[in-house]
């Protein structure tokens, strides 16, 4: 079991996982690819570079100091996480135990370009199939996603109705359902007081809600799931960057503020402080 496991490879995590490991404890860094970071081609404001660096090379310069001090590195994508007396991190390929766990994956959030579908966020478009799942039961649901991800979600929806459709949204399908499945791009989305109808390619279909499981799930996906506070999208955290949930802390662009590298790597610095305080008190 690992003291810490620390979700996400930008400047937030990497640093987090190098005052973990100066701490002297054992911490898991879990990286899907390089994010945000690492589309940058230009980083010019981040102290101590007299030169240009571009974003891939800052990341990676992170990642294997992380390593050198220590860090156990894996690049998995994670799918969920457990909580009960201890953390459980289920990835793509495996699942790693911890006491603790730090949310450090950045900020997105994914949107269709169909029409009228921000006029339903909140009025039928939904984000966490274990967070509502349970109001569409016996309902007609439609789930859009193509990977493991939508996988996982499917599974939670299977328990509160038979009648789902998977919408590719013009994606290929990477895994196996057992479930209709659309492959043409939604186009619109339609209703009244909430969602009633999407438009893929060109037939209309009935639905009661539209489940959201595109890429991989994001930091806020995860707090949802576990039942940590949102505010704006944002996860919210105290003055320890830790969450309503023991042992449960997020840092950098997914609790919000300045959305720039130089508040990312402060965060980290901040939030491995916390976890080991919170260690030795606990643990």
């Amino acid at each position: 079991m690992f003291d810490a496991i620390v979700i996400g490879g930008g400047p937030a995590g990497a640093t987090a996982a190098i005052y973990l490991q100066r701490f002297k404890r054992n911490t898991l860094l879990i990286m899907k690819d390089q994010g945000a970071l690492g589309k940058t081609a230009h980083v010019d404001n981040y102290y101590g570079f007299v030169d240009t660096i571009t974003g891939p090379d800052l990341l990676s310069r992170g990642i294997n100091q992380a390593r050198r001090l220590g860090t156990e590195v894996v690049q998995d994508e994670v799918l969920s996480i457990d909580y009960f007396d201890d953390f459980t991190v289920k990835t793509i390929h495996g699942e790693y135990k911890a006491k603790t766990v730090i949310l450090a994956t950045g900020k997105t959030q994914v949107y269709l370009k169909a029409k009228g579908f921000n006029d339903f966020i909140g009025k039928g478009i939904s984000y966490c199939a274990i967070c509502d799942g349970f109001i569409y039961r016996n309902k007609k649901i439609g789930l859009v996603g193509s990977k493991e991800f939508m996988e996982e979600e499917l599974e939670i929806l299977k328990q509160f109705s038979d009648d789902i459709t998977i919408f590719t949204n013009g994606a290929k399908l990477e895994v196996d359902v057992d479930k209709e499945v659309v492959l043409e791009e939604i186009k619109e989305v339609h209703g009244q007081e909430s969602i009633q109808q999407i438009v893929a390619g060109d037939k209309t279909y009935d639905i009661d809600v539209l489940f959201m499981a595109i890429g991989s799930p994001s930091a806020s996906d995860f707090a949802l799931r576990m039942g940590a506070f949102l505010d704006n999208n944002y996860i919210v955290v105290d003055e320890e960057f830790m969450t309503n949930i023991p042992g449960l802390f997020a840092a950098g662009d997914c609790i919000g503020g300045l959305l720039q590298i130089v508040k990312a790597a402060s965060d980290g610095a901040h939030v491995a402080i916390a976890v080991h305080k919170y260690l030795k008190q606990n643990h």
